[in-house]
């Protein structure tokens, strides 16, 4: 229970971190496109390092000590993965949705809401994160999972911050925008007491959950984030900020973890 509740408070602290994000809105200063990529960028890099060092590393060597050789360890990691990937897919295929950017996906109906859709994109967008918080954190190790909240929450902030100024070029309103960035922080509660409340029953599902985490993770960003961070002509930016998160995250997690 201890694992469990420390799990969904550290998953709702670095979801809470959109707001923080959001809230340059509300000043009278312009952030450029450039700005933007570099931020979205920092935000992927940030989730790679994270699905690296924190899901993949750790669930393979959580495979191997409950025994499993080194090939099979591999091999769960990677049907882990793979399954992660998947589910992402089968979401993103029959959820209707709207992506932050991209626009809408999947809408058969004139009369759903955008809201709905932007509830929808949301959940699908970071529940993997929450997942990879409370995963860590579930198993009873809070060393493995300090870096892993404070990098998720690290790349919320940029996240929450472009999510609102889209918005708000949209003709959203501020409020519209801020409210949008706390729906997206209060998904990752959700994923973390999924994660922490599974591996805390079952621990021989911790590798498998970690691998599910990471695909999951990859996905999002190999299908939104970093796409989005090398829109209109701005790769090289882009790709500036996915180098600087993944090394931020890589540092926070060989020296805290």
């Amino acid at each position: 229970m201890e694992s469990l509740v420390i799990g969904v408070l550290a998953s709702l602290g670095a979801g809470l971190a959109t707001v923080i994000g959001a809230l340059p809105i509300l000043l009278p200063i312009k952030i450029t496109q450039r700005v933007q990529g570099i931020m979205l960028g920092f935000g992927g890099g940030v989730m790679l390092a994270a699905t690296s060092f924190s899901l993949i590393m750790p669930g393979t060597e959580a495979a191997i000590a409950q025994g499993y050789s080194q090939a099979n360890a591999a091999l769960i990691i990677v049907v882990g993965v793979l399954l992660g990937g998947v589910f992402l897919q089968l979401a993103h295929r029959f959820m209707p949705h709207e992506h932050f950017f991209k626009g809408k996906e999947n809408v058969s109906s004139h009369n759903l809401k955008r809201i709905w859709l932007f509830i929808a994109a949301i959940t699908i967008h970071n529940f993997p994160e929450g997942l990879a918080v409370g995963v860590n954190f579930g198993n009873n190790n809070i060393t493995d999972g300090i870096p892993v909240a404070l990098g998720i929450g690290l790349q919320n902030i940029p996240e929450g911050l472009v999510v609102a100024l889209s918005l708000v070029a949209e003709k959203y309103s501020a409020g519209y925008a801020i409210w949008i960035s706390l729906l997206t922080g209060l998904v990752e509660p959700i994923g973390g007491v999924i994660g922490a409340g599974v591996v805390s029953i079952a621990s021989f599902i911790l590798p498998w959950a970690m691998a599910f985490a990471a695909g999951a993770m990859l996905f999002v960003i190999s299908d939104e984030i970093i796409p989005e961070s090398h829109r209109q002509g701005w790769e090289q930016e882009g790709t500036i900020g996915v180098m600087l998160g993944f090394v931020v995250m890589m540092f926070l997690d060989i020296s805290l973890g």
